[in-house]
Order: C-alpha cells, then structure tokens, then sequence
C-alpha cells in the first residue's frame, strides 16, 4: 500500500512541469516540439566548427520562428548560424538578433 502511495507521489511529481506547460496557454504536443526545435537547432551549432554554441542563444515560438541572440566572433558566424538554424525541420523562419563582437 505505501508502495503505490509512492509511485502516485513520484507520478504527480514528474507530471507537474507537463502540467505548467499547458497552463501558458500552448497545449503539451506544441511545447515538446518547440523544445524539440530548439534542441536539434543547439545540436547542429554543437557540430559545427564555426558556430561557438554556447555564445549563441535559440529559442523557438510555437510557430517555428527561432530567435537567435547573443555574441558572434564576426558577421560570417552570425550569418552561418542563420543558414544551419533555416536548414533544420520544422523552422519556419528565423530572427537574427547576434551582436558581433568588434
């Protein structure tokens, strides 16, 4: 019996964040794939030898529009971020908000 009290507990307790997702008005399935998004945009710049991942911030709407912000070493890696972002499934359009380091 105190077993399954536990598992309940444990449930409820991995459950909460999915359920704070929902409350901002996107339903679960959207915010997964935004996050998903986000993710797989992160991991390309991870993979490339231009691209500095942890200079440059993703985030993505519900709407597949990726933001892109923080410091690029020139323009040629701002714009390279750009063309990876814009080649990833399921971007629909992306903004360039880099600021290129002088």
């Amino acid at each position: 019996m105190k077993t399954n009290a536990k598992s309940l507990l444990l449930i409820g307790a991995l459950l909460l964040p999915v359920a704070s997702f929902a409350a901002d008005g996107d339903n679960i399935e959207t915010k997964l794939s935004d996050s998903v998004v986000t993710t797989k945009v992160k991991a390309a710049f991870a993979k490339d030898k231009l691209v500095s991942a942890t200079d440059i911030k993703v985030e993505t709407d519900s709407d597949g529009l990726v933001q892109l912000s923080g410091t690029a070493k020139s323009k040629k890696e701002a714009d390279h971020a750009v063309t990876l972002a814009k080649s990833i499934k399921g971007v629909t359009a992306v903004k360039n908000d880099i600021v290129v380091a002088e």
